[in-house]
C-alpha cells in the first residue's frame, strides 16, 4: 500500500512539474498572434523541438483561430526538421483530412512524401556508405506512392519537379531491390520465384537501368526451366535493346552463369573473410530433353521378390540383370529384326 501511494505521489509531482514548466514556457504569451510569432521565431532559429511545442500549444488554446490552419501546416515541417518523421507524416495526414481545400494542400502532400523518403534513407546512411536498394523498402514504396499522388492531383505544383526527381531515384532503387531478390532466388535454383521477380521489374519499372538485368534473368530462368521458345524471345529482346549487356558475348550469344552461391556458416559469421560461399552443385540443364527420342538405356527390370523388399535386400531374390523374362532395352540405333 505504501508503495502504491508513493507511486501516486511521484506521478502527481511529475505532472505538476510538467504543467508548471509549460506555464513558465508560455507565461509571456497570451494572444494567438503571440503564440504564432514565437513559434515562427523558434522555427527560423532552428529550435525545431521548441517550435513543435509552441505550435501544438497554439492549436490547443486557439483551435478555431485565424492561425490554426497555418500552424498545423508549419507543424509538419517543424516535426520533419526535428527528426520526428513519423510525427510529420501524422501531422500531414491530419492537415489533409481537415483542410482538403487549403491553398497549400500540395505542400502537405509533398512534405509527407519527403518524410517517408527521409525515413527510408535511415540514420546509419548519414555516416556510412550503404546501398539503399538492399534495405527495407517499405518507406520507399510509401514515398513513391505519395509523390505519385501529388503529381496526379497537383501536376502544376511548385513541388512537382522535385517530387518527380525523387520518384526517379526511388523507382531505380525499388527496381534494383527486386533484382537483388531475383538474383538470390536464381543462385539458389528457385527459378520460378526468380522469374516472377524479374518479370515484375520489366512490367512495372520501365526506364530503370535494372530492366536490362531483369530481361537477362528472365532468359536464364526460361532456359533452366526448359521453356526455350520464351527464352529465345527474352534473348532477342535483350539483343535488340541492350546489346552491350554482360550476358551477351562478342558474337551476341547468350551465356548462362555456371555457378551458384551457398555461403557456409563460417563465411556468414565472418562477413566473408573465412570459409567459402561456392556451391559445386551443378545447375539445372539449359535445354529440355526431346521426349520424342527414346533414351539410350533404361533401368533393368529388377524383379525383386516380396521377401527381398521386406528384409531390405538381406534375403530373397533381388533380381539381377539378365533374369529370365527380362526384356533388354532397345537403343534407337539398334536395327529391328526383319519381320
Amino acid at each position: 500500500m505504501r508503495v502504491l501511494l508513493s507511486l501516486i505521489l511521484i506521478s502527481l509531482t511529475v505532472s505538476c512539474s510538467s504543467l508548471r514548466e509549460e506555464r513558465d514556457e508560455f507565461a509571456n504569451l497570451s494572444t494567438e498572434e503571440q503564440f504564432y510569432r514565437d513559434a515562427n521565431r523558434q522555427l527560423n532559429s532552428a529550435n525545431y523541438s521548441g517550435a513543435v511545442r509552441t505550435y501544438q500549444a497554439l492549436e490547443a488554446r486557439f483551435p478555431f483561430g485565424q492561425y490554426a490552419a497555418q500552424a498545423q501546416l508549419e507543424l509538419i515541417y517543424a516535426n520533419y526538421r526535428s527528426g520526428n518523421v513519423e510525427g510529420a507524416r501524422a501531422a500531414a495526414d491530419r492537415f489533409i483530412r481537415l483542410h482538403p481545400d487549403h491553398p497549400s494542400i500540395d505542400y502537405a502532400y509533398y512534405l509527407k512524401g519527403v518524410a517517408s523518403f527521409t525515413e527510408n534513407s535511415g540514420f546509419v546512411s548519414r555516416f556510412l556508405p550503404t546501398d539503399p536498394s538492399k534495405r527495407d523498402i517499405t518507406r520507399a514504396r510509401d514515398a513513391f506512392t505519395e509523390f505519385s499522388l501529388l503529381l496526379a492531383l497537383y501536376p502544376d505544383s511548385d513541388y512537382a519537379a522535385d517530387a518527380q526527381a525523387r520518384m526517379i531515384f526511388l523507382r531505380n532503387n525499388l527496381a534494383i531491390y527486386e533484382i537483388h531478390v531475383s538474383t538470390y532466388y536464381l543462385e539458389r535454383r528457385a527459378y520460378i520465384a526468380a522469374l516472377n521477380r524479374a518479370r515484375y521489374v520489366v512490367e512495372n519499372f520501365q526506364g530503370s537501368p535494372a530492366v536490362a538485368e531483369a530481361v537477362s534473368i528472365m532468359a536464364e530462368c526460361y532456359l533452366r526451366l526448359g521453356l526455350n521458345d520464351l527464352a529465345d524471345t527474352s534473348i532477342a529482346l535483350l539483343k535488340t535493346n541492350f546489346p552491350d549487356h554482360p550476358s551477351l558475348d562478342g558474337q551476341g550469344n547468350f551465356t548462362v552463369r555456371d555457378h551458384v552461391t551457398n555461403p557456409s556458416l563460417l563465411y556468414t559469421v565472418s562477413f566473408g573473410l573465412l570459409g567459402s560461399n561456392a556451391d559445386n552443385t551443378p545447375l539445372a540443364p539449359t535445354t529440355r530433353p526431346n521426349p520424342s527420342i527414346a533414351p539410350q538405356s533404361a533401368a533393368p527390370n529388377t524383379g525383386r521378390s516380396l521377401l527381398n523388399i521386406l528384409t531390405m535386400g538381406r534375403f530373397g531374390n533381388n533380381g539381377p540383370v539378365g533374369m529370365p523374362g527380362d526384356v533388354p532395352p532397345v537403343s534407337p540405333t539398334d536395327e529391328l529384326p526383319a519381320q
